[in-house]
């Protein structure tokens, strides 16, 4: 059985609420797409929701559904936002690594406030992290974590996080090089990260405590 699928395009929506929540539908957002003061409820896997070009404009986002490895933000503009939900292995910001065409060059984020939200293994790029609101603890974001990777090299982390964290920075020599400050924030969630380590959530709070450019 084919998809349905269902188009928001070509409009300037505000103040609308948008429920995108029929397992069965595939949902395209974009292409000339603004939406102001709205609220996006999803409830669909990654698979089912693309967005492309879109500007959000002090909008609400209810993530009913665990979004997981949703890398479509860094096409779209979110400025004054909002989310609420579970969110793990989204990009956001502008990643100039991720491609040349024009759509990647439009991903921006600023203002916007994740403090109702579980974030783990998310990245910001690009954009100036301060103006964004971050989990509290059990949440915890690593500001600005290319200037510090000797530091976050030298914190004990249980291995299997620390080998994880190594590997999203994608620090080769290279990348440092041509775009050193792509990735500008990194938000994980302790109780996932110490369950996969087979650790305590302590040890990571212990790892943190002193590191003025990790917040939680």
């Amino acid at each position: 059985m084919l998809a349905k699928k269902v188009f928001y395009e070509d409009k300037h929506l505000e103040n609308e609420r948008l429920e995108l929540t029929d397992k069965g539908t595939l949902y395209f957002l974009g292409r000339n797409l603004t939406l102001k003061s709205c609220t996006l409820v999803l409830k669909v896997a990654a698979r089912n929701l693309f967005i492309r070009e879109v500007q959000f404009i002090n909008c609400t986002f209810e993530v009913k559904q665990e979004l997981i490895n949703h890398q479509d933000w860094i096409t779209s503009s979110l400025k004054g936002c909002r989310f609420k939900g579970r969110l793990s292995g989204c990009d956001f910001g502008h990643w100039p690594e991720y491609g040349k065409e024009p759509k990647y060059q439009l991903g921006s984020i600023e203002d916007c406030d994740f403090s109702e939200a579980r974030l783990d293994h998310c990245r910001f790029h690009g954009d100036d992290p301060r103006s964004l609101r971050f989990p509290k603890w059990p949440g915890f974001t690593i500001l600005d974590p290319i200037r510090h990777i000797a530091e976050l090299r030298d914190l004990a982390w249980p291995e299997r996080f620390g080998s994880s964290l190594l590997s999203l920075l994608d620090q080769s020599p290279e990348n440092r090089i041509k775009h050193p400050r792509s990735t500008m924030a990194l938000s994980f969630y302790a109780p996932v990260e110490a369950k996969k380590s087979g650790t305590a959530e302590e040890v990571f709070k212990a790892a943190i405590a002193k590191c003025d450019f990790i917040v939680s």
